[in-house]
């Protein structure tokens, strides 16, 4: 599996709004399209889990294309910038059949999820401690690929 990974400066130097309107035009390019319509549909939920900082895990996209992964800079980090990324993507990630799962804090899990089912069948909601589950096609070995680093051995003189 592919994974391509992108970091957004956010709160205190965008709005949780901004940020999560940055994201869409990140991963929704065509502002015309269905996919931006129906992350624009779940604005305020979206919005409302970046004010809570729940995007230090990341938000997950994925479908027909490379997995996305979108995390969020906060307070110091963010006014520093150093560690974001937020070039467009080579793909639009909303092409064909694609899925988003966001970060949620668990005591808040509930309402996101139920909100979300109300206005999308795409987007989802997970405990933000969770791992991300993978798609079915992804199960699949013979079209994944997973590189494990020994981290230890790596750095070992």
């Amino acid at each position: 599996m592919t994974v391509v990974a992108r970091t957004f400066v956010s709160i205190p130097v965008r709005s949780a709004r901004e940020t999560w309107d940055a994201i869409c035009n990140l991963v929704a390019p065509n502002l015309n399209s269905a996919a931006a319509r129906e992350l624009s549909s779940v604005s305020g939920v979206a919005a409302s889990l970046i004010a809570r900082e729940a995007m230090t895990a990341p938000i997950v996209v994925y479908g027909s294309g490379p997995r996305v992964r979108i995390y969020c800079l906060y307070h110091a980090d963010a006014i520093e910038g150093d560690d974001s990324n937020e070039s467009a993507l080579a793909f639009d990630a909303t092409e064909g059949d694609w899925q988003m799962s966001l970060p949620c804090p668990e005591d808040d899990l509930t309402w996101v999820q139920s909100e979300l089912a109300q206005r999308s069948k795409r987007i989802t909601a997970r405990d933000q401690e969770a791992k991300v589950g993978e798609d079915e096609t992804e199960a699949d070995p013979a079209r994944s690929f997973v590189l494990k680093l020994d981290e230890e051995g790596f750095f070992r003189p």
